[in-house]
């Protein structure tokens, strides 16, 4: 921008940006001194130094940038807008010459082909059922929201993904917006060590031996409380924090839940639903891709819901302005004779990299231990259905009867056969008269 430079020649240099975004090539030296008044020497065989001039000029606009953001913000820092210093002096960072082309999509087909393959389901969620659904499981980068009813089990689907991480060896941390540390981890206590809630006191001995065991073999799992009204901000500094203390890479995120938090970067009333949701899921999305985790929320559904068994988009609390930035949405339903039998099923509203939209997956939920787990029974019945369609379908191709081909010879002596026997048969006592 021109005013990264000298106020001497800022003036020429923006003839130069104007008039190359305007005609799409840089202007003459007579074109420039017929704007500015001033001479410029146009260099010639500098080929070789190219490359040396564009790293030098890229650092010299950054370094402006950084400037100019840095006294732009004084005045931010007086009325407490941290979050917008934050994002100018990100920009700032940012700031550089456009270096990367794109793909060429004709170059190497295979290998754009293979890197997609290699990045498509990097993490599993745990349950086969919707692994299968989502391609392979969840990508870095990508945010995932659970929507549900009050009460429907949405912690308890993230606390079970918590758990499900971190036994498969990824490093996870688990933000309540709701629940304390305690209640939350309690939960989970039930869920690894497959008991009830109740039992886990009278049988602490056993539980904490467990815990400490399973721990051992597994990834690092923290749950973190934070108070309603925080932003992005605050999982960010978290985050920065705990990954300098232990040196551990943070690869799954759960933050319970999406509605609770607010926009980092703007002033937003919280009435203004549509607005704050846009800010908070771009903000967190944008944070999943910075840090290349996996992201998983919740959010609510509305009172529309209560009676429905489909939901759709519709049925989502707040603006909708948060299915539009998620990539994955998917709904919890349940319902009282379902809970009492242990079941739960999984509505696929949206998904960006699959195509399991309209998908609907039975997961077991054992009301005791809370913990959740495929539907095996389910997973067998189906398989075996498709064995069994493809035994019957393999049996029809294969059993195709043809009516016996007989050329019309054989067909006109079988004729007269038959009237020789129906005249033999029908003589009556005056015949032989």
């Amino acid at each position: 921008e021109p005013k990264y430079f000298d106020r001497n020649i800022r003036k020429v240099v923006e003839v130069l940006v104007n008039h190359s975004e305007e005609y799409a090539t840089i202007p003459t030296t007579e074109i420039i001194k017929a704007q500015t008044g001033q001479e410029i020497e146009k260099l010639d065989n500098i080929s070789q130094h190219v490359d040396w001039f564009i790293d030098e000029f890229e650092t010299f606009c950054r370094h402006k940038a950084i400037e100019k953001a840095i006294i732009d913000s004084a005045d931010l820092l007086e009325t407490g807008k941290y979050g917008e210093v934050e994002l100018r002096i990100k920009e700032a960072v940012q700031t550089g010459l456009a270096r990367s082309l794109g793909t060429d999509y004709f170059a190497d087909p295979r290998a754009r082909l293979e890197k997609l393959k290699d990045n498509n389901g990097q993490i599993t969620t745990g349950w086969k059922s919707l692994d299968d659904k989502l391609y392979g499981g969840i990508n870095r980068g990508e945010i995932s929201i659970f929507c549900g009813g009050s009460g429907a089990g949405k912690s308890l689907f993230m606390q079970n993904m918590s758990l499900n991480w971190a036994e498969a060896g990824m490093n996870c941390v688990y933000f309540t917006l709701e629940l304390s540390e305690e209640l939350s981890s309690m939960r989970m206590d039930a869920m690894l060590t497959d008991r009830s809630t109740k039992r886990i006191f009278k049988e602490l001995d056993d539980v904490e031996l467990q815990v400490k065991t399973k721990g051992k073999k597994s990834g690092m799992l923290r749950v973190k409380y934070l108070p309603s009204g925080s932003s992005i901000n605050d999982l960010r500094s978290y985050i920065k924090e705990l990954q300098i203390q232990t040196g551990k890479r943070v690869d799954c995120m759960c933050v319970d839940y999406l509605d609770l938090l607010m926009p980092a970067t703007k002033k937003v009333s919280a009435s203004d639903l549509f607005i704050k949701d846009k800010y908070v899921t771009e903000e967190i999305r944008n944070f999943a891709m910075e840090t290349e985790t996996v992201l998983v929320t919740a959010s609510q559904l509305n009172r529309s819901a209560v009676e429905e068994i489909e939901f759709d988009h519709s049925h989502i609390a707040g603006g909708i302005s948060k299915i539009q930035t998620a990539d994955n949405v998917i709904g919890i339903f349940t319902s009282q004779a379902m809970r009492e039998r242990g079941q739960y099923q999984l509505q696929l509203l949206k998904t960006r990299s699959s195509s399991g939209v309209g998908s609907k997956i039975n997961l077991v939920f054992d009301r005791d231990s809370l913990k959740i787990s495929d539907d095996t029974e389910g997973l067998a019945d189906a398989q075996n259905t498709s064995n069994t369609m493809n035994v019957v379908d393999t049996l029809r191709q294969k059993t195709v009867v043809k009516a016996p081909e007989t050329n019309e010879e054989e067909k006109t002596d079988v004729a007269m056969n038959l009237r020789a026997m129906l005249k033999t048969k029908t003589r009556t006592p005056f015949d032989e008269n």
